[in-house]
């Protein structure tokens, strides 16, 4: 990565130095903006290329259509809008004119989660990881913090194929001393022997801090990087589970269909273990600064801590 590196930053910020690199590198990158284009941090590449930049306005399903044309042309397009927008409206479009033909673009949803804090739930999109992970050819990856959105992004420019990069408003701190992010391979960021935290995301590093008080309390928990729900590292989580005994997963995404629900598709055939998915339950959001929403959803550090304490408990 070209830039210093920072203490904190937005994965959408990641994510928009990203495309002024991609851009510098390749006059076949093309970004697109459904309205939101400070928000999703694509006015940097405007900018620098406005003869490669479109504005669509408010009309998502227009912007992967058109997308998916450039890409047919041999263009290398970046769709972005905010993640409730990109996986709800337009998701026909995604299916059938994107994934359908197994097309060379990157549909970047931004505010992903809870962490949106105070736009409320219809902003805080819950449900995408599980709307763009069913979908044939689709890779999906949820960077846990600037750096790894950086990384996604420049990668996916070069996948032969859609990628749904999911994306965070909130600063979040830069992991320190972490894997480099492989697309499709899970990073394994702590080793443990008692218990595995699975988790993506802002959780990631929520999840390293309830391994370090689980350590005080004698508990070896080890923590796993699942920034690619799709395709999925089964190798990884098998290897995981058998070590381990124990898997808890932790999403800012709702239990159902969302990353713990792909890690559980997987355990269940290959190495069935006591579970347990946190996230959010058959809720939608609300309104309020991030810390509050994580409190009131019970994605805290002290929780991640109290639910692997339980789940220790099990047989």
């Amino acid at each position: 990565m070209p830039q210093e590196r920072k203490e904190k930053e937005s994965t959408r910020d990641g994510f928009g130095r990203a495309l002024l690199d991609l851009g510098e590198k390749d006059s076949n990158v093309v970004v697109l903006s459904a309205d939101l284009t400070e928000s999703v941090r694509a006015h940097w590449f405007q900018e620098k290329y406005p003869e490669r930049f479109i504005s669509h306005g408010v009309a998502e399903q227009d912007m992967i259509s058109a997308a998916a044309g450039l890409a047919l042309s041999g263009k290398i397009p970046f769709a972005c809008t905010f993640g409730a927008f990109a996986s709800g409206r337009a998701w026909d479009q995604v299916r059938v004119s994107v994934a359908y033909m197994n097309l060379n673009v990157t549909i970047a949803g931004t505010h992903g989660g809870i962490s949106v804090g105070g736009d409320g739930a219809t902003h805080q999109a819950l449900e995408e990881i599980a709307l763009m992970r069913i979908i044939p050819h689709m890779t999906v990856v949820v960077p846990a913090d600037g750096e790894e959105a950086y990384d996604a992004t420049v990668q996916a420019a070069a996948i032969k194929g859609p990628v749904y990069l999911r994306l965070g408003r909130s600063a979040v701190p830069t992991l320190m001393d972490k894997p480099p992010l492989e697309t499709g391979k899970a990073s394994v960021m702590k080793e443990g022997e008692d218990i595995t935290i699975v988790a993506c995301g802002h959780m990631v590093f929520k999840s390293l801090g309830a391994a370090a008080e689980l350590e005080k309390k004698g508990i070896n928990a080890g923590v796993i990087n699942l920034h690619t729900p799709a395709p999925i590292d089964e190798e990884a989580l098998i290897a995981a589970a058998k070590k381990t005994g124990r898997v808890l997963t932790v999403e800012e995404h709702s239990v159902y269909g969302g990353m713990g629900s792909a890690v559980a598709e997987v355990l269940v055939e290959n190495c069935p273990v006591p579970m347990k998915m946190m996230g959010v339950k058959g809720e939608f959001g609300v309104s309020g600064e991030p810390d509050q929403l994580y409190e009131h959803f019970g994605l805290t550090e002290g929780h991640i801590v109290e639910e692997a304490e339980k789940l220790i408990k099990r047989k």
